[in-house]
């Protein structure tokens, strides 16, 4: 079997249905209700949450402010009102804690879209993917900084696929949705993970935020990885997962410290061996193979597909 093509079926096996995709469901109910607390408005009439992913105000009192639209706004020489500095600095704690780039798989609406193009690829067996550098989403973070700070506007919102997105979601304009569409057919016809991994300047940000956030997740059992490759399969960053698994050969510590893991949780679903744990970034300890180890009949050892 094709670990690229179902790198879930040996943790389904070894752990069964629930483990092997729990991050997932949360992942999902935790989107599904983002967007609820938006569309309780348009669709029942009670308000919870005014607005968009971009700046919203929720009951009426808490404000929230993406703080790469704070940043936009100051570059576009628009000083932000005491609301809106409110509202970047709790959506920044908030992000400090729970890890910068978990914005981009717990929360994004773009995160399914893109989700379902990489399930995609691996499902067809799809391996071509144009050679994007990574770092060329850092180069477009400067850029929307520099035309907000040469126009006025806040530029990167003038094009914002997510904000696109969640608007055609909560309000039914679908005609916002291409942008969605277009992300789409890239991830799944020209650049694995293009969009998120390689073009998004807003991921980019809050990668920025997450080389200093509190959560992370840890190979804390990195010594019973049997190399089956199928967290690299289903991680969106999996340059990520290297310097911590690969550690005890390097001296680095097990723990994934990079701003670029978005938290997602795949790779611990994925794992049949159980290596990776959500943890804290001060948690570097090391569990033995037979720390959590249990009784394996023998075909359990086998990678069928499903």
């Amino acid at each position: 079997m094709s670990a690229n093509r179902f790198p879930y079926a040996a943790a389904q096996v070894r752990k069964g249905l629930w483990q092997s995709r729990r991050f997932l469901v949360l992942r999902r109910l935790a989107q599904a209700a983002f967007l609820l607390l938006f569309l309780s408005g348009p669709v029942v009439g009670i308000w919870i949450s005014k607005g968009t992913l971009a700046s919203s105000l929720t009951l009426g009192v808490l404000p929230l402010t993406d703080p790469f639209i704070l940043l936009q706004s100051v570059a576009a020489r628009h000083w932000p009102e005491a609301t809106a500095l409110a509202g970047a600095a709790i959506v920044l704690t908030t992000y400090l804690l729970a890890g910068g780039r978990s914005y981009c798989s717990w929360v994004c609406p773009i995160n399914p879209v893109t989700d379902l193009a990489a399930w995609l690829r691996r499902r067809l067996g799809i391996t071509q993917s144009s050679k994007i550098r990574p770092e060329l989403r850092y180069y477009l973070v400067i850029a929307v900084l520099a035309v907000s700070a040469a126009t006025g506007m806040l530029a990167f919102e003038l094009v914002n696929p997510v904000t696109a997105f969640h608007r055609a979601i909560v309000y039914g304009a679908w005609t916002s949705a291409t942008g969605a569409i277009l992300i789409f057919a890239f991830d799944l016809l020209v650049a694995k993970n293009g969009w998120c991994g390689h073009l998004c300047p807003v991921g980019a940000f809050y990668g920025g935020v997450g080389s200093a956030t509190l959560l992370r997740v840890s190979a804390t059992r990195r010594d019973a990885c049997d190399d089956c490759m199928d967290c690299f399969a289903v991680c969106p960053e999996p340059q990520v997962i290297s310097p911590a698994l690969r550690g005890n050969r390097t001296g680095v510590g097990p723990v994934i410290l990079s701003g670029d893991c978005t938290v997602c949780g795949a790779c611990i679903d994925a794992c049949p061996e159980r290596v990776f744990t959500l943890t804290h970034r001060f948690d570097t300890r090391l569990l033995p193979c037979s720390a959590t180890s249990q009784p394996e009949t023998p075909a359990a050892y086998e990678r069928t597909t499903p």
